[in-house]
């Protein structure tokens, strides 16, 4: 995995330049500062989070192949056997994206990924936290089948990678492919909230699963990114818990306990009975202009800046992380966790006004520079 994020991470780097300056010089847009560095931030917690639940990353995968396979391993052998294992990933994929919307415990987790409302290669990179630790029971059946753990993961890494390109929209309709691939056209639609749009194109690779299981449709209009209930929000912390606050919410105003477990499994927006929400009616959220606080000079210099630190860090610790004892790694994931915090905060002042009087920044932005800065060291 180290290996993969060493040429990866400067291609993306890369890519994301590209398109940026691509945007600028069409009068495009598509960026937005805070948008783009809230992603990135996600994207830095899934990584911590990967780093410190190994177990879930691959380790049941490693005791289940060998307990279950009804194939001897050596089956798979071959370039062909790589091919067979990513399209079976393919498919158990499609089935874990697809209850991750129409489950609202799966969504919980899921969520993070769509709440940009920007649509750009930094949306990506926004990868949820807690994806991969309940995912793991829909991958059964290639253990079943006897994949070996190293065509599993590498299957499961060249699926992720593929989706990075086709979170754009500066690649238009692309004829036959856009048949049989998920391309950038049919994953517009898939972050889209318009109401023909939700919860369509599931495909990772391929969306022909769409096409046989009734999941696809075409982009036919314009398309409004986010989800239904915006976030409006750069704290990290935030973004990943929001709807599992929602849910708590829920269940505590839930008379009968079947119901209360009946929240967590049906669809997001399941309302027990006795239970009143305000929903957004269809076609309202298209109406909502993207959440866009203004920043200060000064904030967004003292973000920028903080998440670079703490990217470095990130980057630093992960290096030495298989080596390093549980209790110091939770103690980076907290260091990250507070750094990203503060970048997030940083962002977010123009959102209340009225507390910039009172708070100029410099204490937090000390403090969080201080823990990622001391974490650097404390790992070289």
């Amino acid at each position: 995995m180290h290996l993969v994020l060493v040429f990866a991470v400067p291609l993306f780097v890369l890519c994301i330049g590209l398109e940026w300056w691509w945007s600028r010089r069409t009068g495009r847009g598509g960026y937005g500062f805070a948008d783009s560095i809230s992603s990135l931030s996600q994207g830095l917690m899934s990584l911590a989070v990967a780093a410190v639940t190994p177990l879930f990353q691959g380790g049941l995968y490693a005791w289940l192949q060998p307990h279950l396979g009804l194939l001897p391993a050596s089956v798979w052998n071959g370039w062909w056997g790589w091919v067979a294992a990513i399209v079976l990933y393919d498919f158990c994929d499609y089935w874990l994206h697809r209850v991750s919307h129409e489950s609202a415990i799966f969504w919980a987790a899921h969520t993070v990924h769509h709440q940009s409302e920007h649509f750009n290669l930094t949306t990506a990179l926004r990868q949820e936290s807690f994806y991969a630790v309940m995912g793991l029971p829909f991958f059964v059946p290639m253990a079943l089948m006897g994949i070996p753990l190293e065509q599993y993961i590498g299957a499961g890494l060249f699926v992720l990678l593929y989706q990075f390109w086709i979170h754009t929209e500066h690649i238009g309709r692309l004829g036959w492919l856009d048949r049989v691939f998920s391309t950038p056209s049919n994953h517009r639609v898939h972050h889209a909230v318009n109401p023909g749009y939700l919860d369509k194109n599931y495909g990772a690779v391929l969306v022909i699963w769409d096409r046989m299981f009734g999941t696809f449709a075409e982009e036919t209009e314009a398309c409004v990114y986010g989800t239904v209930k915006a976030l409006h929000s750069w704290n990290p912390l935030k973004a990943v818990g929001q709807f599992y606050g929602e849910l708590f919410e829920r269940a505590r105003a839930t008379p009968r306990w079947r119901d209360r477990a009946r929240v967590l499994f049906k669809s997001p927006g399941w309302m027990p009975p006795g239970v009143s929400v305000t929903a957004v009616p269809d076609g309202e959220r298209l109406k909502q202009a993207r959440f866009d606080p203004p920043i200060g000079g000064l904030d967004r210099w003292r973000a920028l800046s903080l998440f670079l630190v703490t990217g470095a860090a990130t980057a630093v610790w992960l290096d030495v992380s298989d080596d390093l004892g549980e209790g110091l790694n939770l103690a980076a994931v907290a260091v990250i966790a507070a750094g990203l915090y503060g970048v997030g905060a940083f962002m977010s002042r123009g959102t209340r006004p009225e507390r910039r009087g009172r708070w100029n920044g410099w204490g937090l932005y000390g403090a969080s520079m201080a823990l990622c800065v001391g974490l650097i060291a404390a790992l070289f």
